[in-house]
């Protein structure tokens, strides 16, 4: 297990809200959900993506954008257009209640002006419309928040121009009732998200998680992988380094610069995550269960480092969900 399938664990489409919409312009299309995450990408033509707290974002086709929640955003076809706003999401389940896939349809509120071609953003015949897929994911758990929390408000990766044929496949799909139609969408929209973030993190000059630029490094990945693939077992500094290859002080170094802080540091800050969601998600665990998941055979030290790392004991952690809940 590396840390970036960890991370992703949570951020799963089951079931997730599903749009699907064949569009002529003007149009506004306002996503009021606020999904933790949403994925749209358009299999032809052109719009705009307007989030709140960022600026608007130009899409052309096979482009895909990822937009973080809570704030919600719009899809128009030129900003400041003067289409009347239609809200999306409303009328169906929110991702944290489950989601229900939905068919936006058709929405064609003028004829498009014959003088405007593909290349403006407007369609110029019905055959120019802009089609939009659009997948909202909930995100379950303190596992997969780290990754959303390293997100930019909006993510955009283009296309570059070059047609992608499992998008073509995930239009298709979307636009059909067929038996097992919601399993096949859930495991391309996967598909899209995983690619979608490797290429973004990849870019030059993007800003991915330590852990994510750490990976390249053979040294910090081994350790990361191994530290991942076993939190619970008794790591040390020199079992780990004994794993890389490497001396204790080089491993010890080497992460340290790459990560940005001391694998014990790093390990005992991945139990409490997994403890968290442990926590939360098998409520009839005692403290000292969930202590030994996580590597700990006294539930006091377990119950001292949770605290110090997330500023509440695991009990009142518990409780204040359960409350929220």
């Amino acid at each position: 297990m590396d840390a970036f399938s960890d991370v992703l664990r949570g951020v799963r489409a089951s079931g997730s809200l599903f749009g699907h919409s064949i569009l002529t312009p003007p149009w506004s299309l306002q996503f009021v959900d606020g999904a933790p995450l949403t994925l749209c990408t358009l299999v032809s033509g052109a719009g705009w993506i307007v989030p709140e707290g960022a600026p608007p974002q130009r899409m052309g086709a096979y482009d895909t954008v990822l937009v973080r929640g809570p704030g919600t955003f719009g899809f128009v076809d030129e900003v400041g257009t003067g289409a009347v706003p239609i809200e999306c999401g409303v009328a169906c389940a929110t991702p944290d209640q489950g989601g229900t896939r939905y068919r936006l349809g058709w929405h064609d509120p003028g004829e498009p002006r014959e003088s405007e071609g593909v290349g403006s953003g407007r369609a110029g015949s019905a055959a120019a419309a802009t089609t939009l897929v659009v997948g909202a994911y909930p995100v379950r758990g303190e596992i997969s928040r780290q990754l959303v929390e390293a997100l930019p408000v909006l993510l955009y990766v283009g296309a570059g121009g070059s047609a992608d044929p499992v998008l073509d496949h995930l239009a298709a799909e979307a636009a059909v009732d067929a038996p097992g139609q919601q399993v096949v969408l859930d495991r391309l929209l996967d598909w899209m998200l995983v690619c979608t973030l490797r290429e973004f993190f990849d870019r030059p000059g993007a800003r991915p998680p330590a852990w994510w630029a750490a990976q390249r490094d053979p040294v910090a990945r081994e350790a990361l992988r191994v530290l991942h693939a076993e939190p619970a077992a008794p790591w040390t500094v020199a079992a780990l380094a004994e794993r890389a290859g490497v001396s204790r002080a080089t491993l010890a170094k080497r992460f340290a610069d790459l990560v940005g802080e001391p694998p014990l540091t790093y390990l005992t800050r991945w139990r409490m995550t997994l403890a968290a969601d442990l926590l939360l998600d098998q409520p009839d665990a005692t403290i000292g269960e969930v202590a030994r998941s996580v590597g700990y055979s006294d539930p006091f030290g377990f119950s001292a480092a949770f605290k110090r790392v997330r500023g509440v004991s695991p009990s009142e952690f518990r409780r204040a969900a359960a409350a929220a809940a």
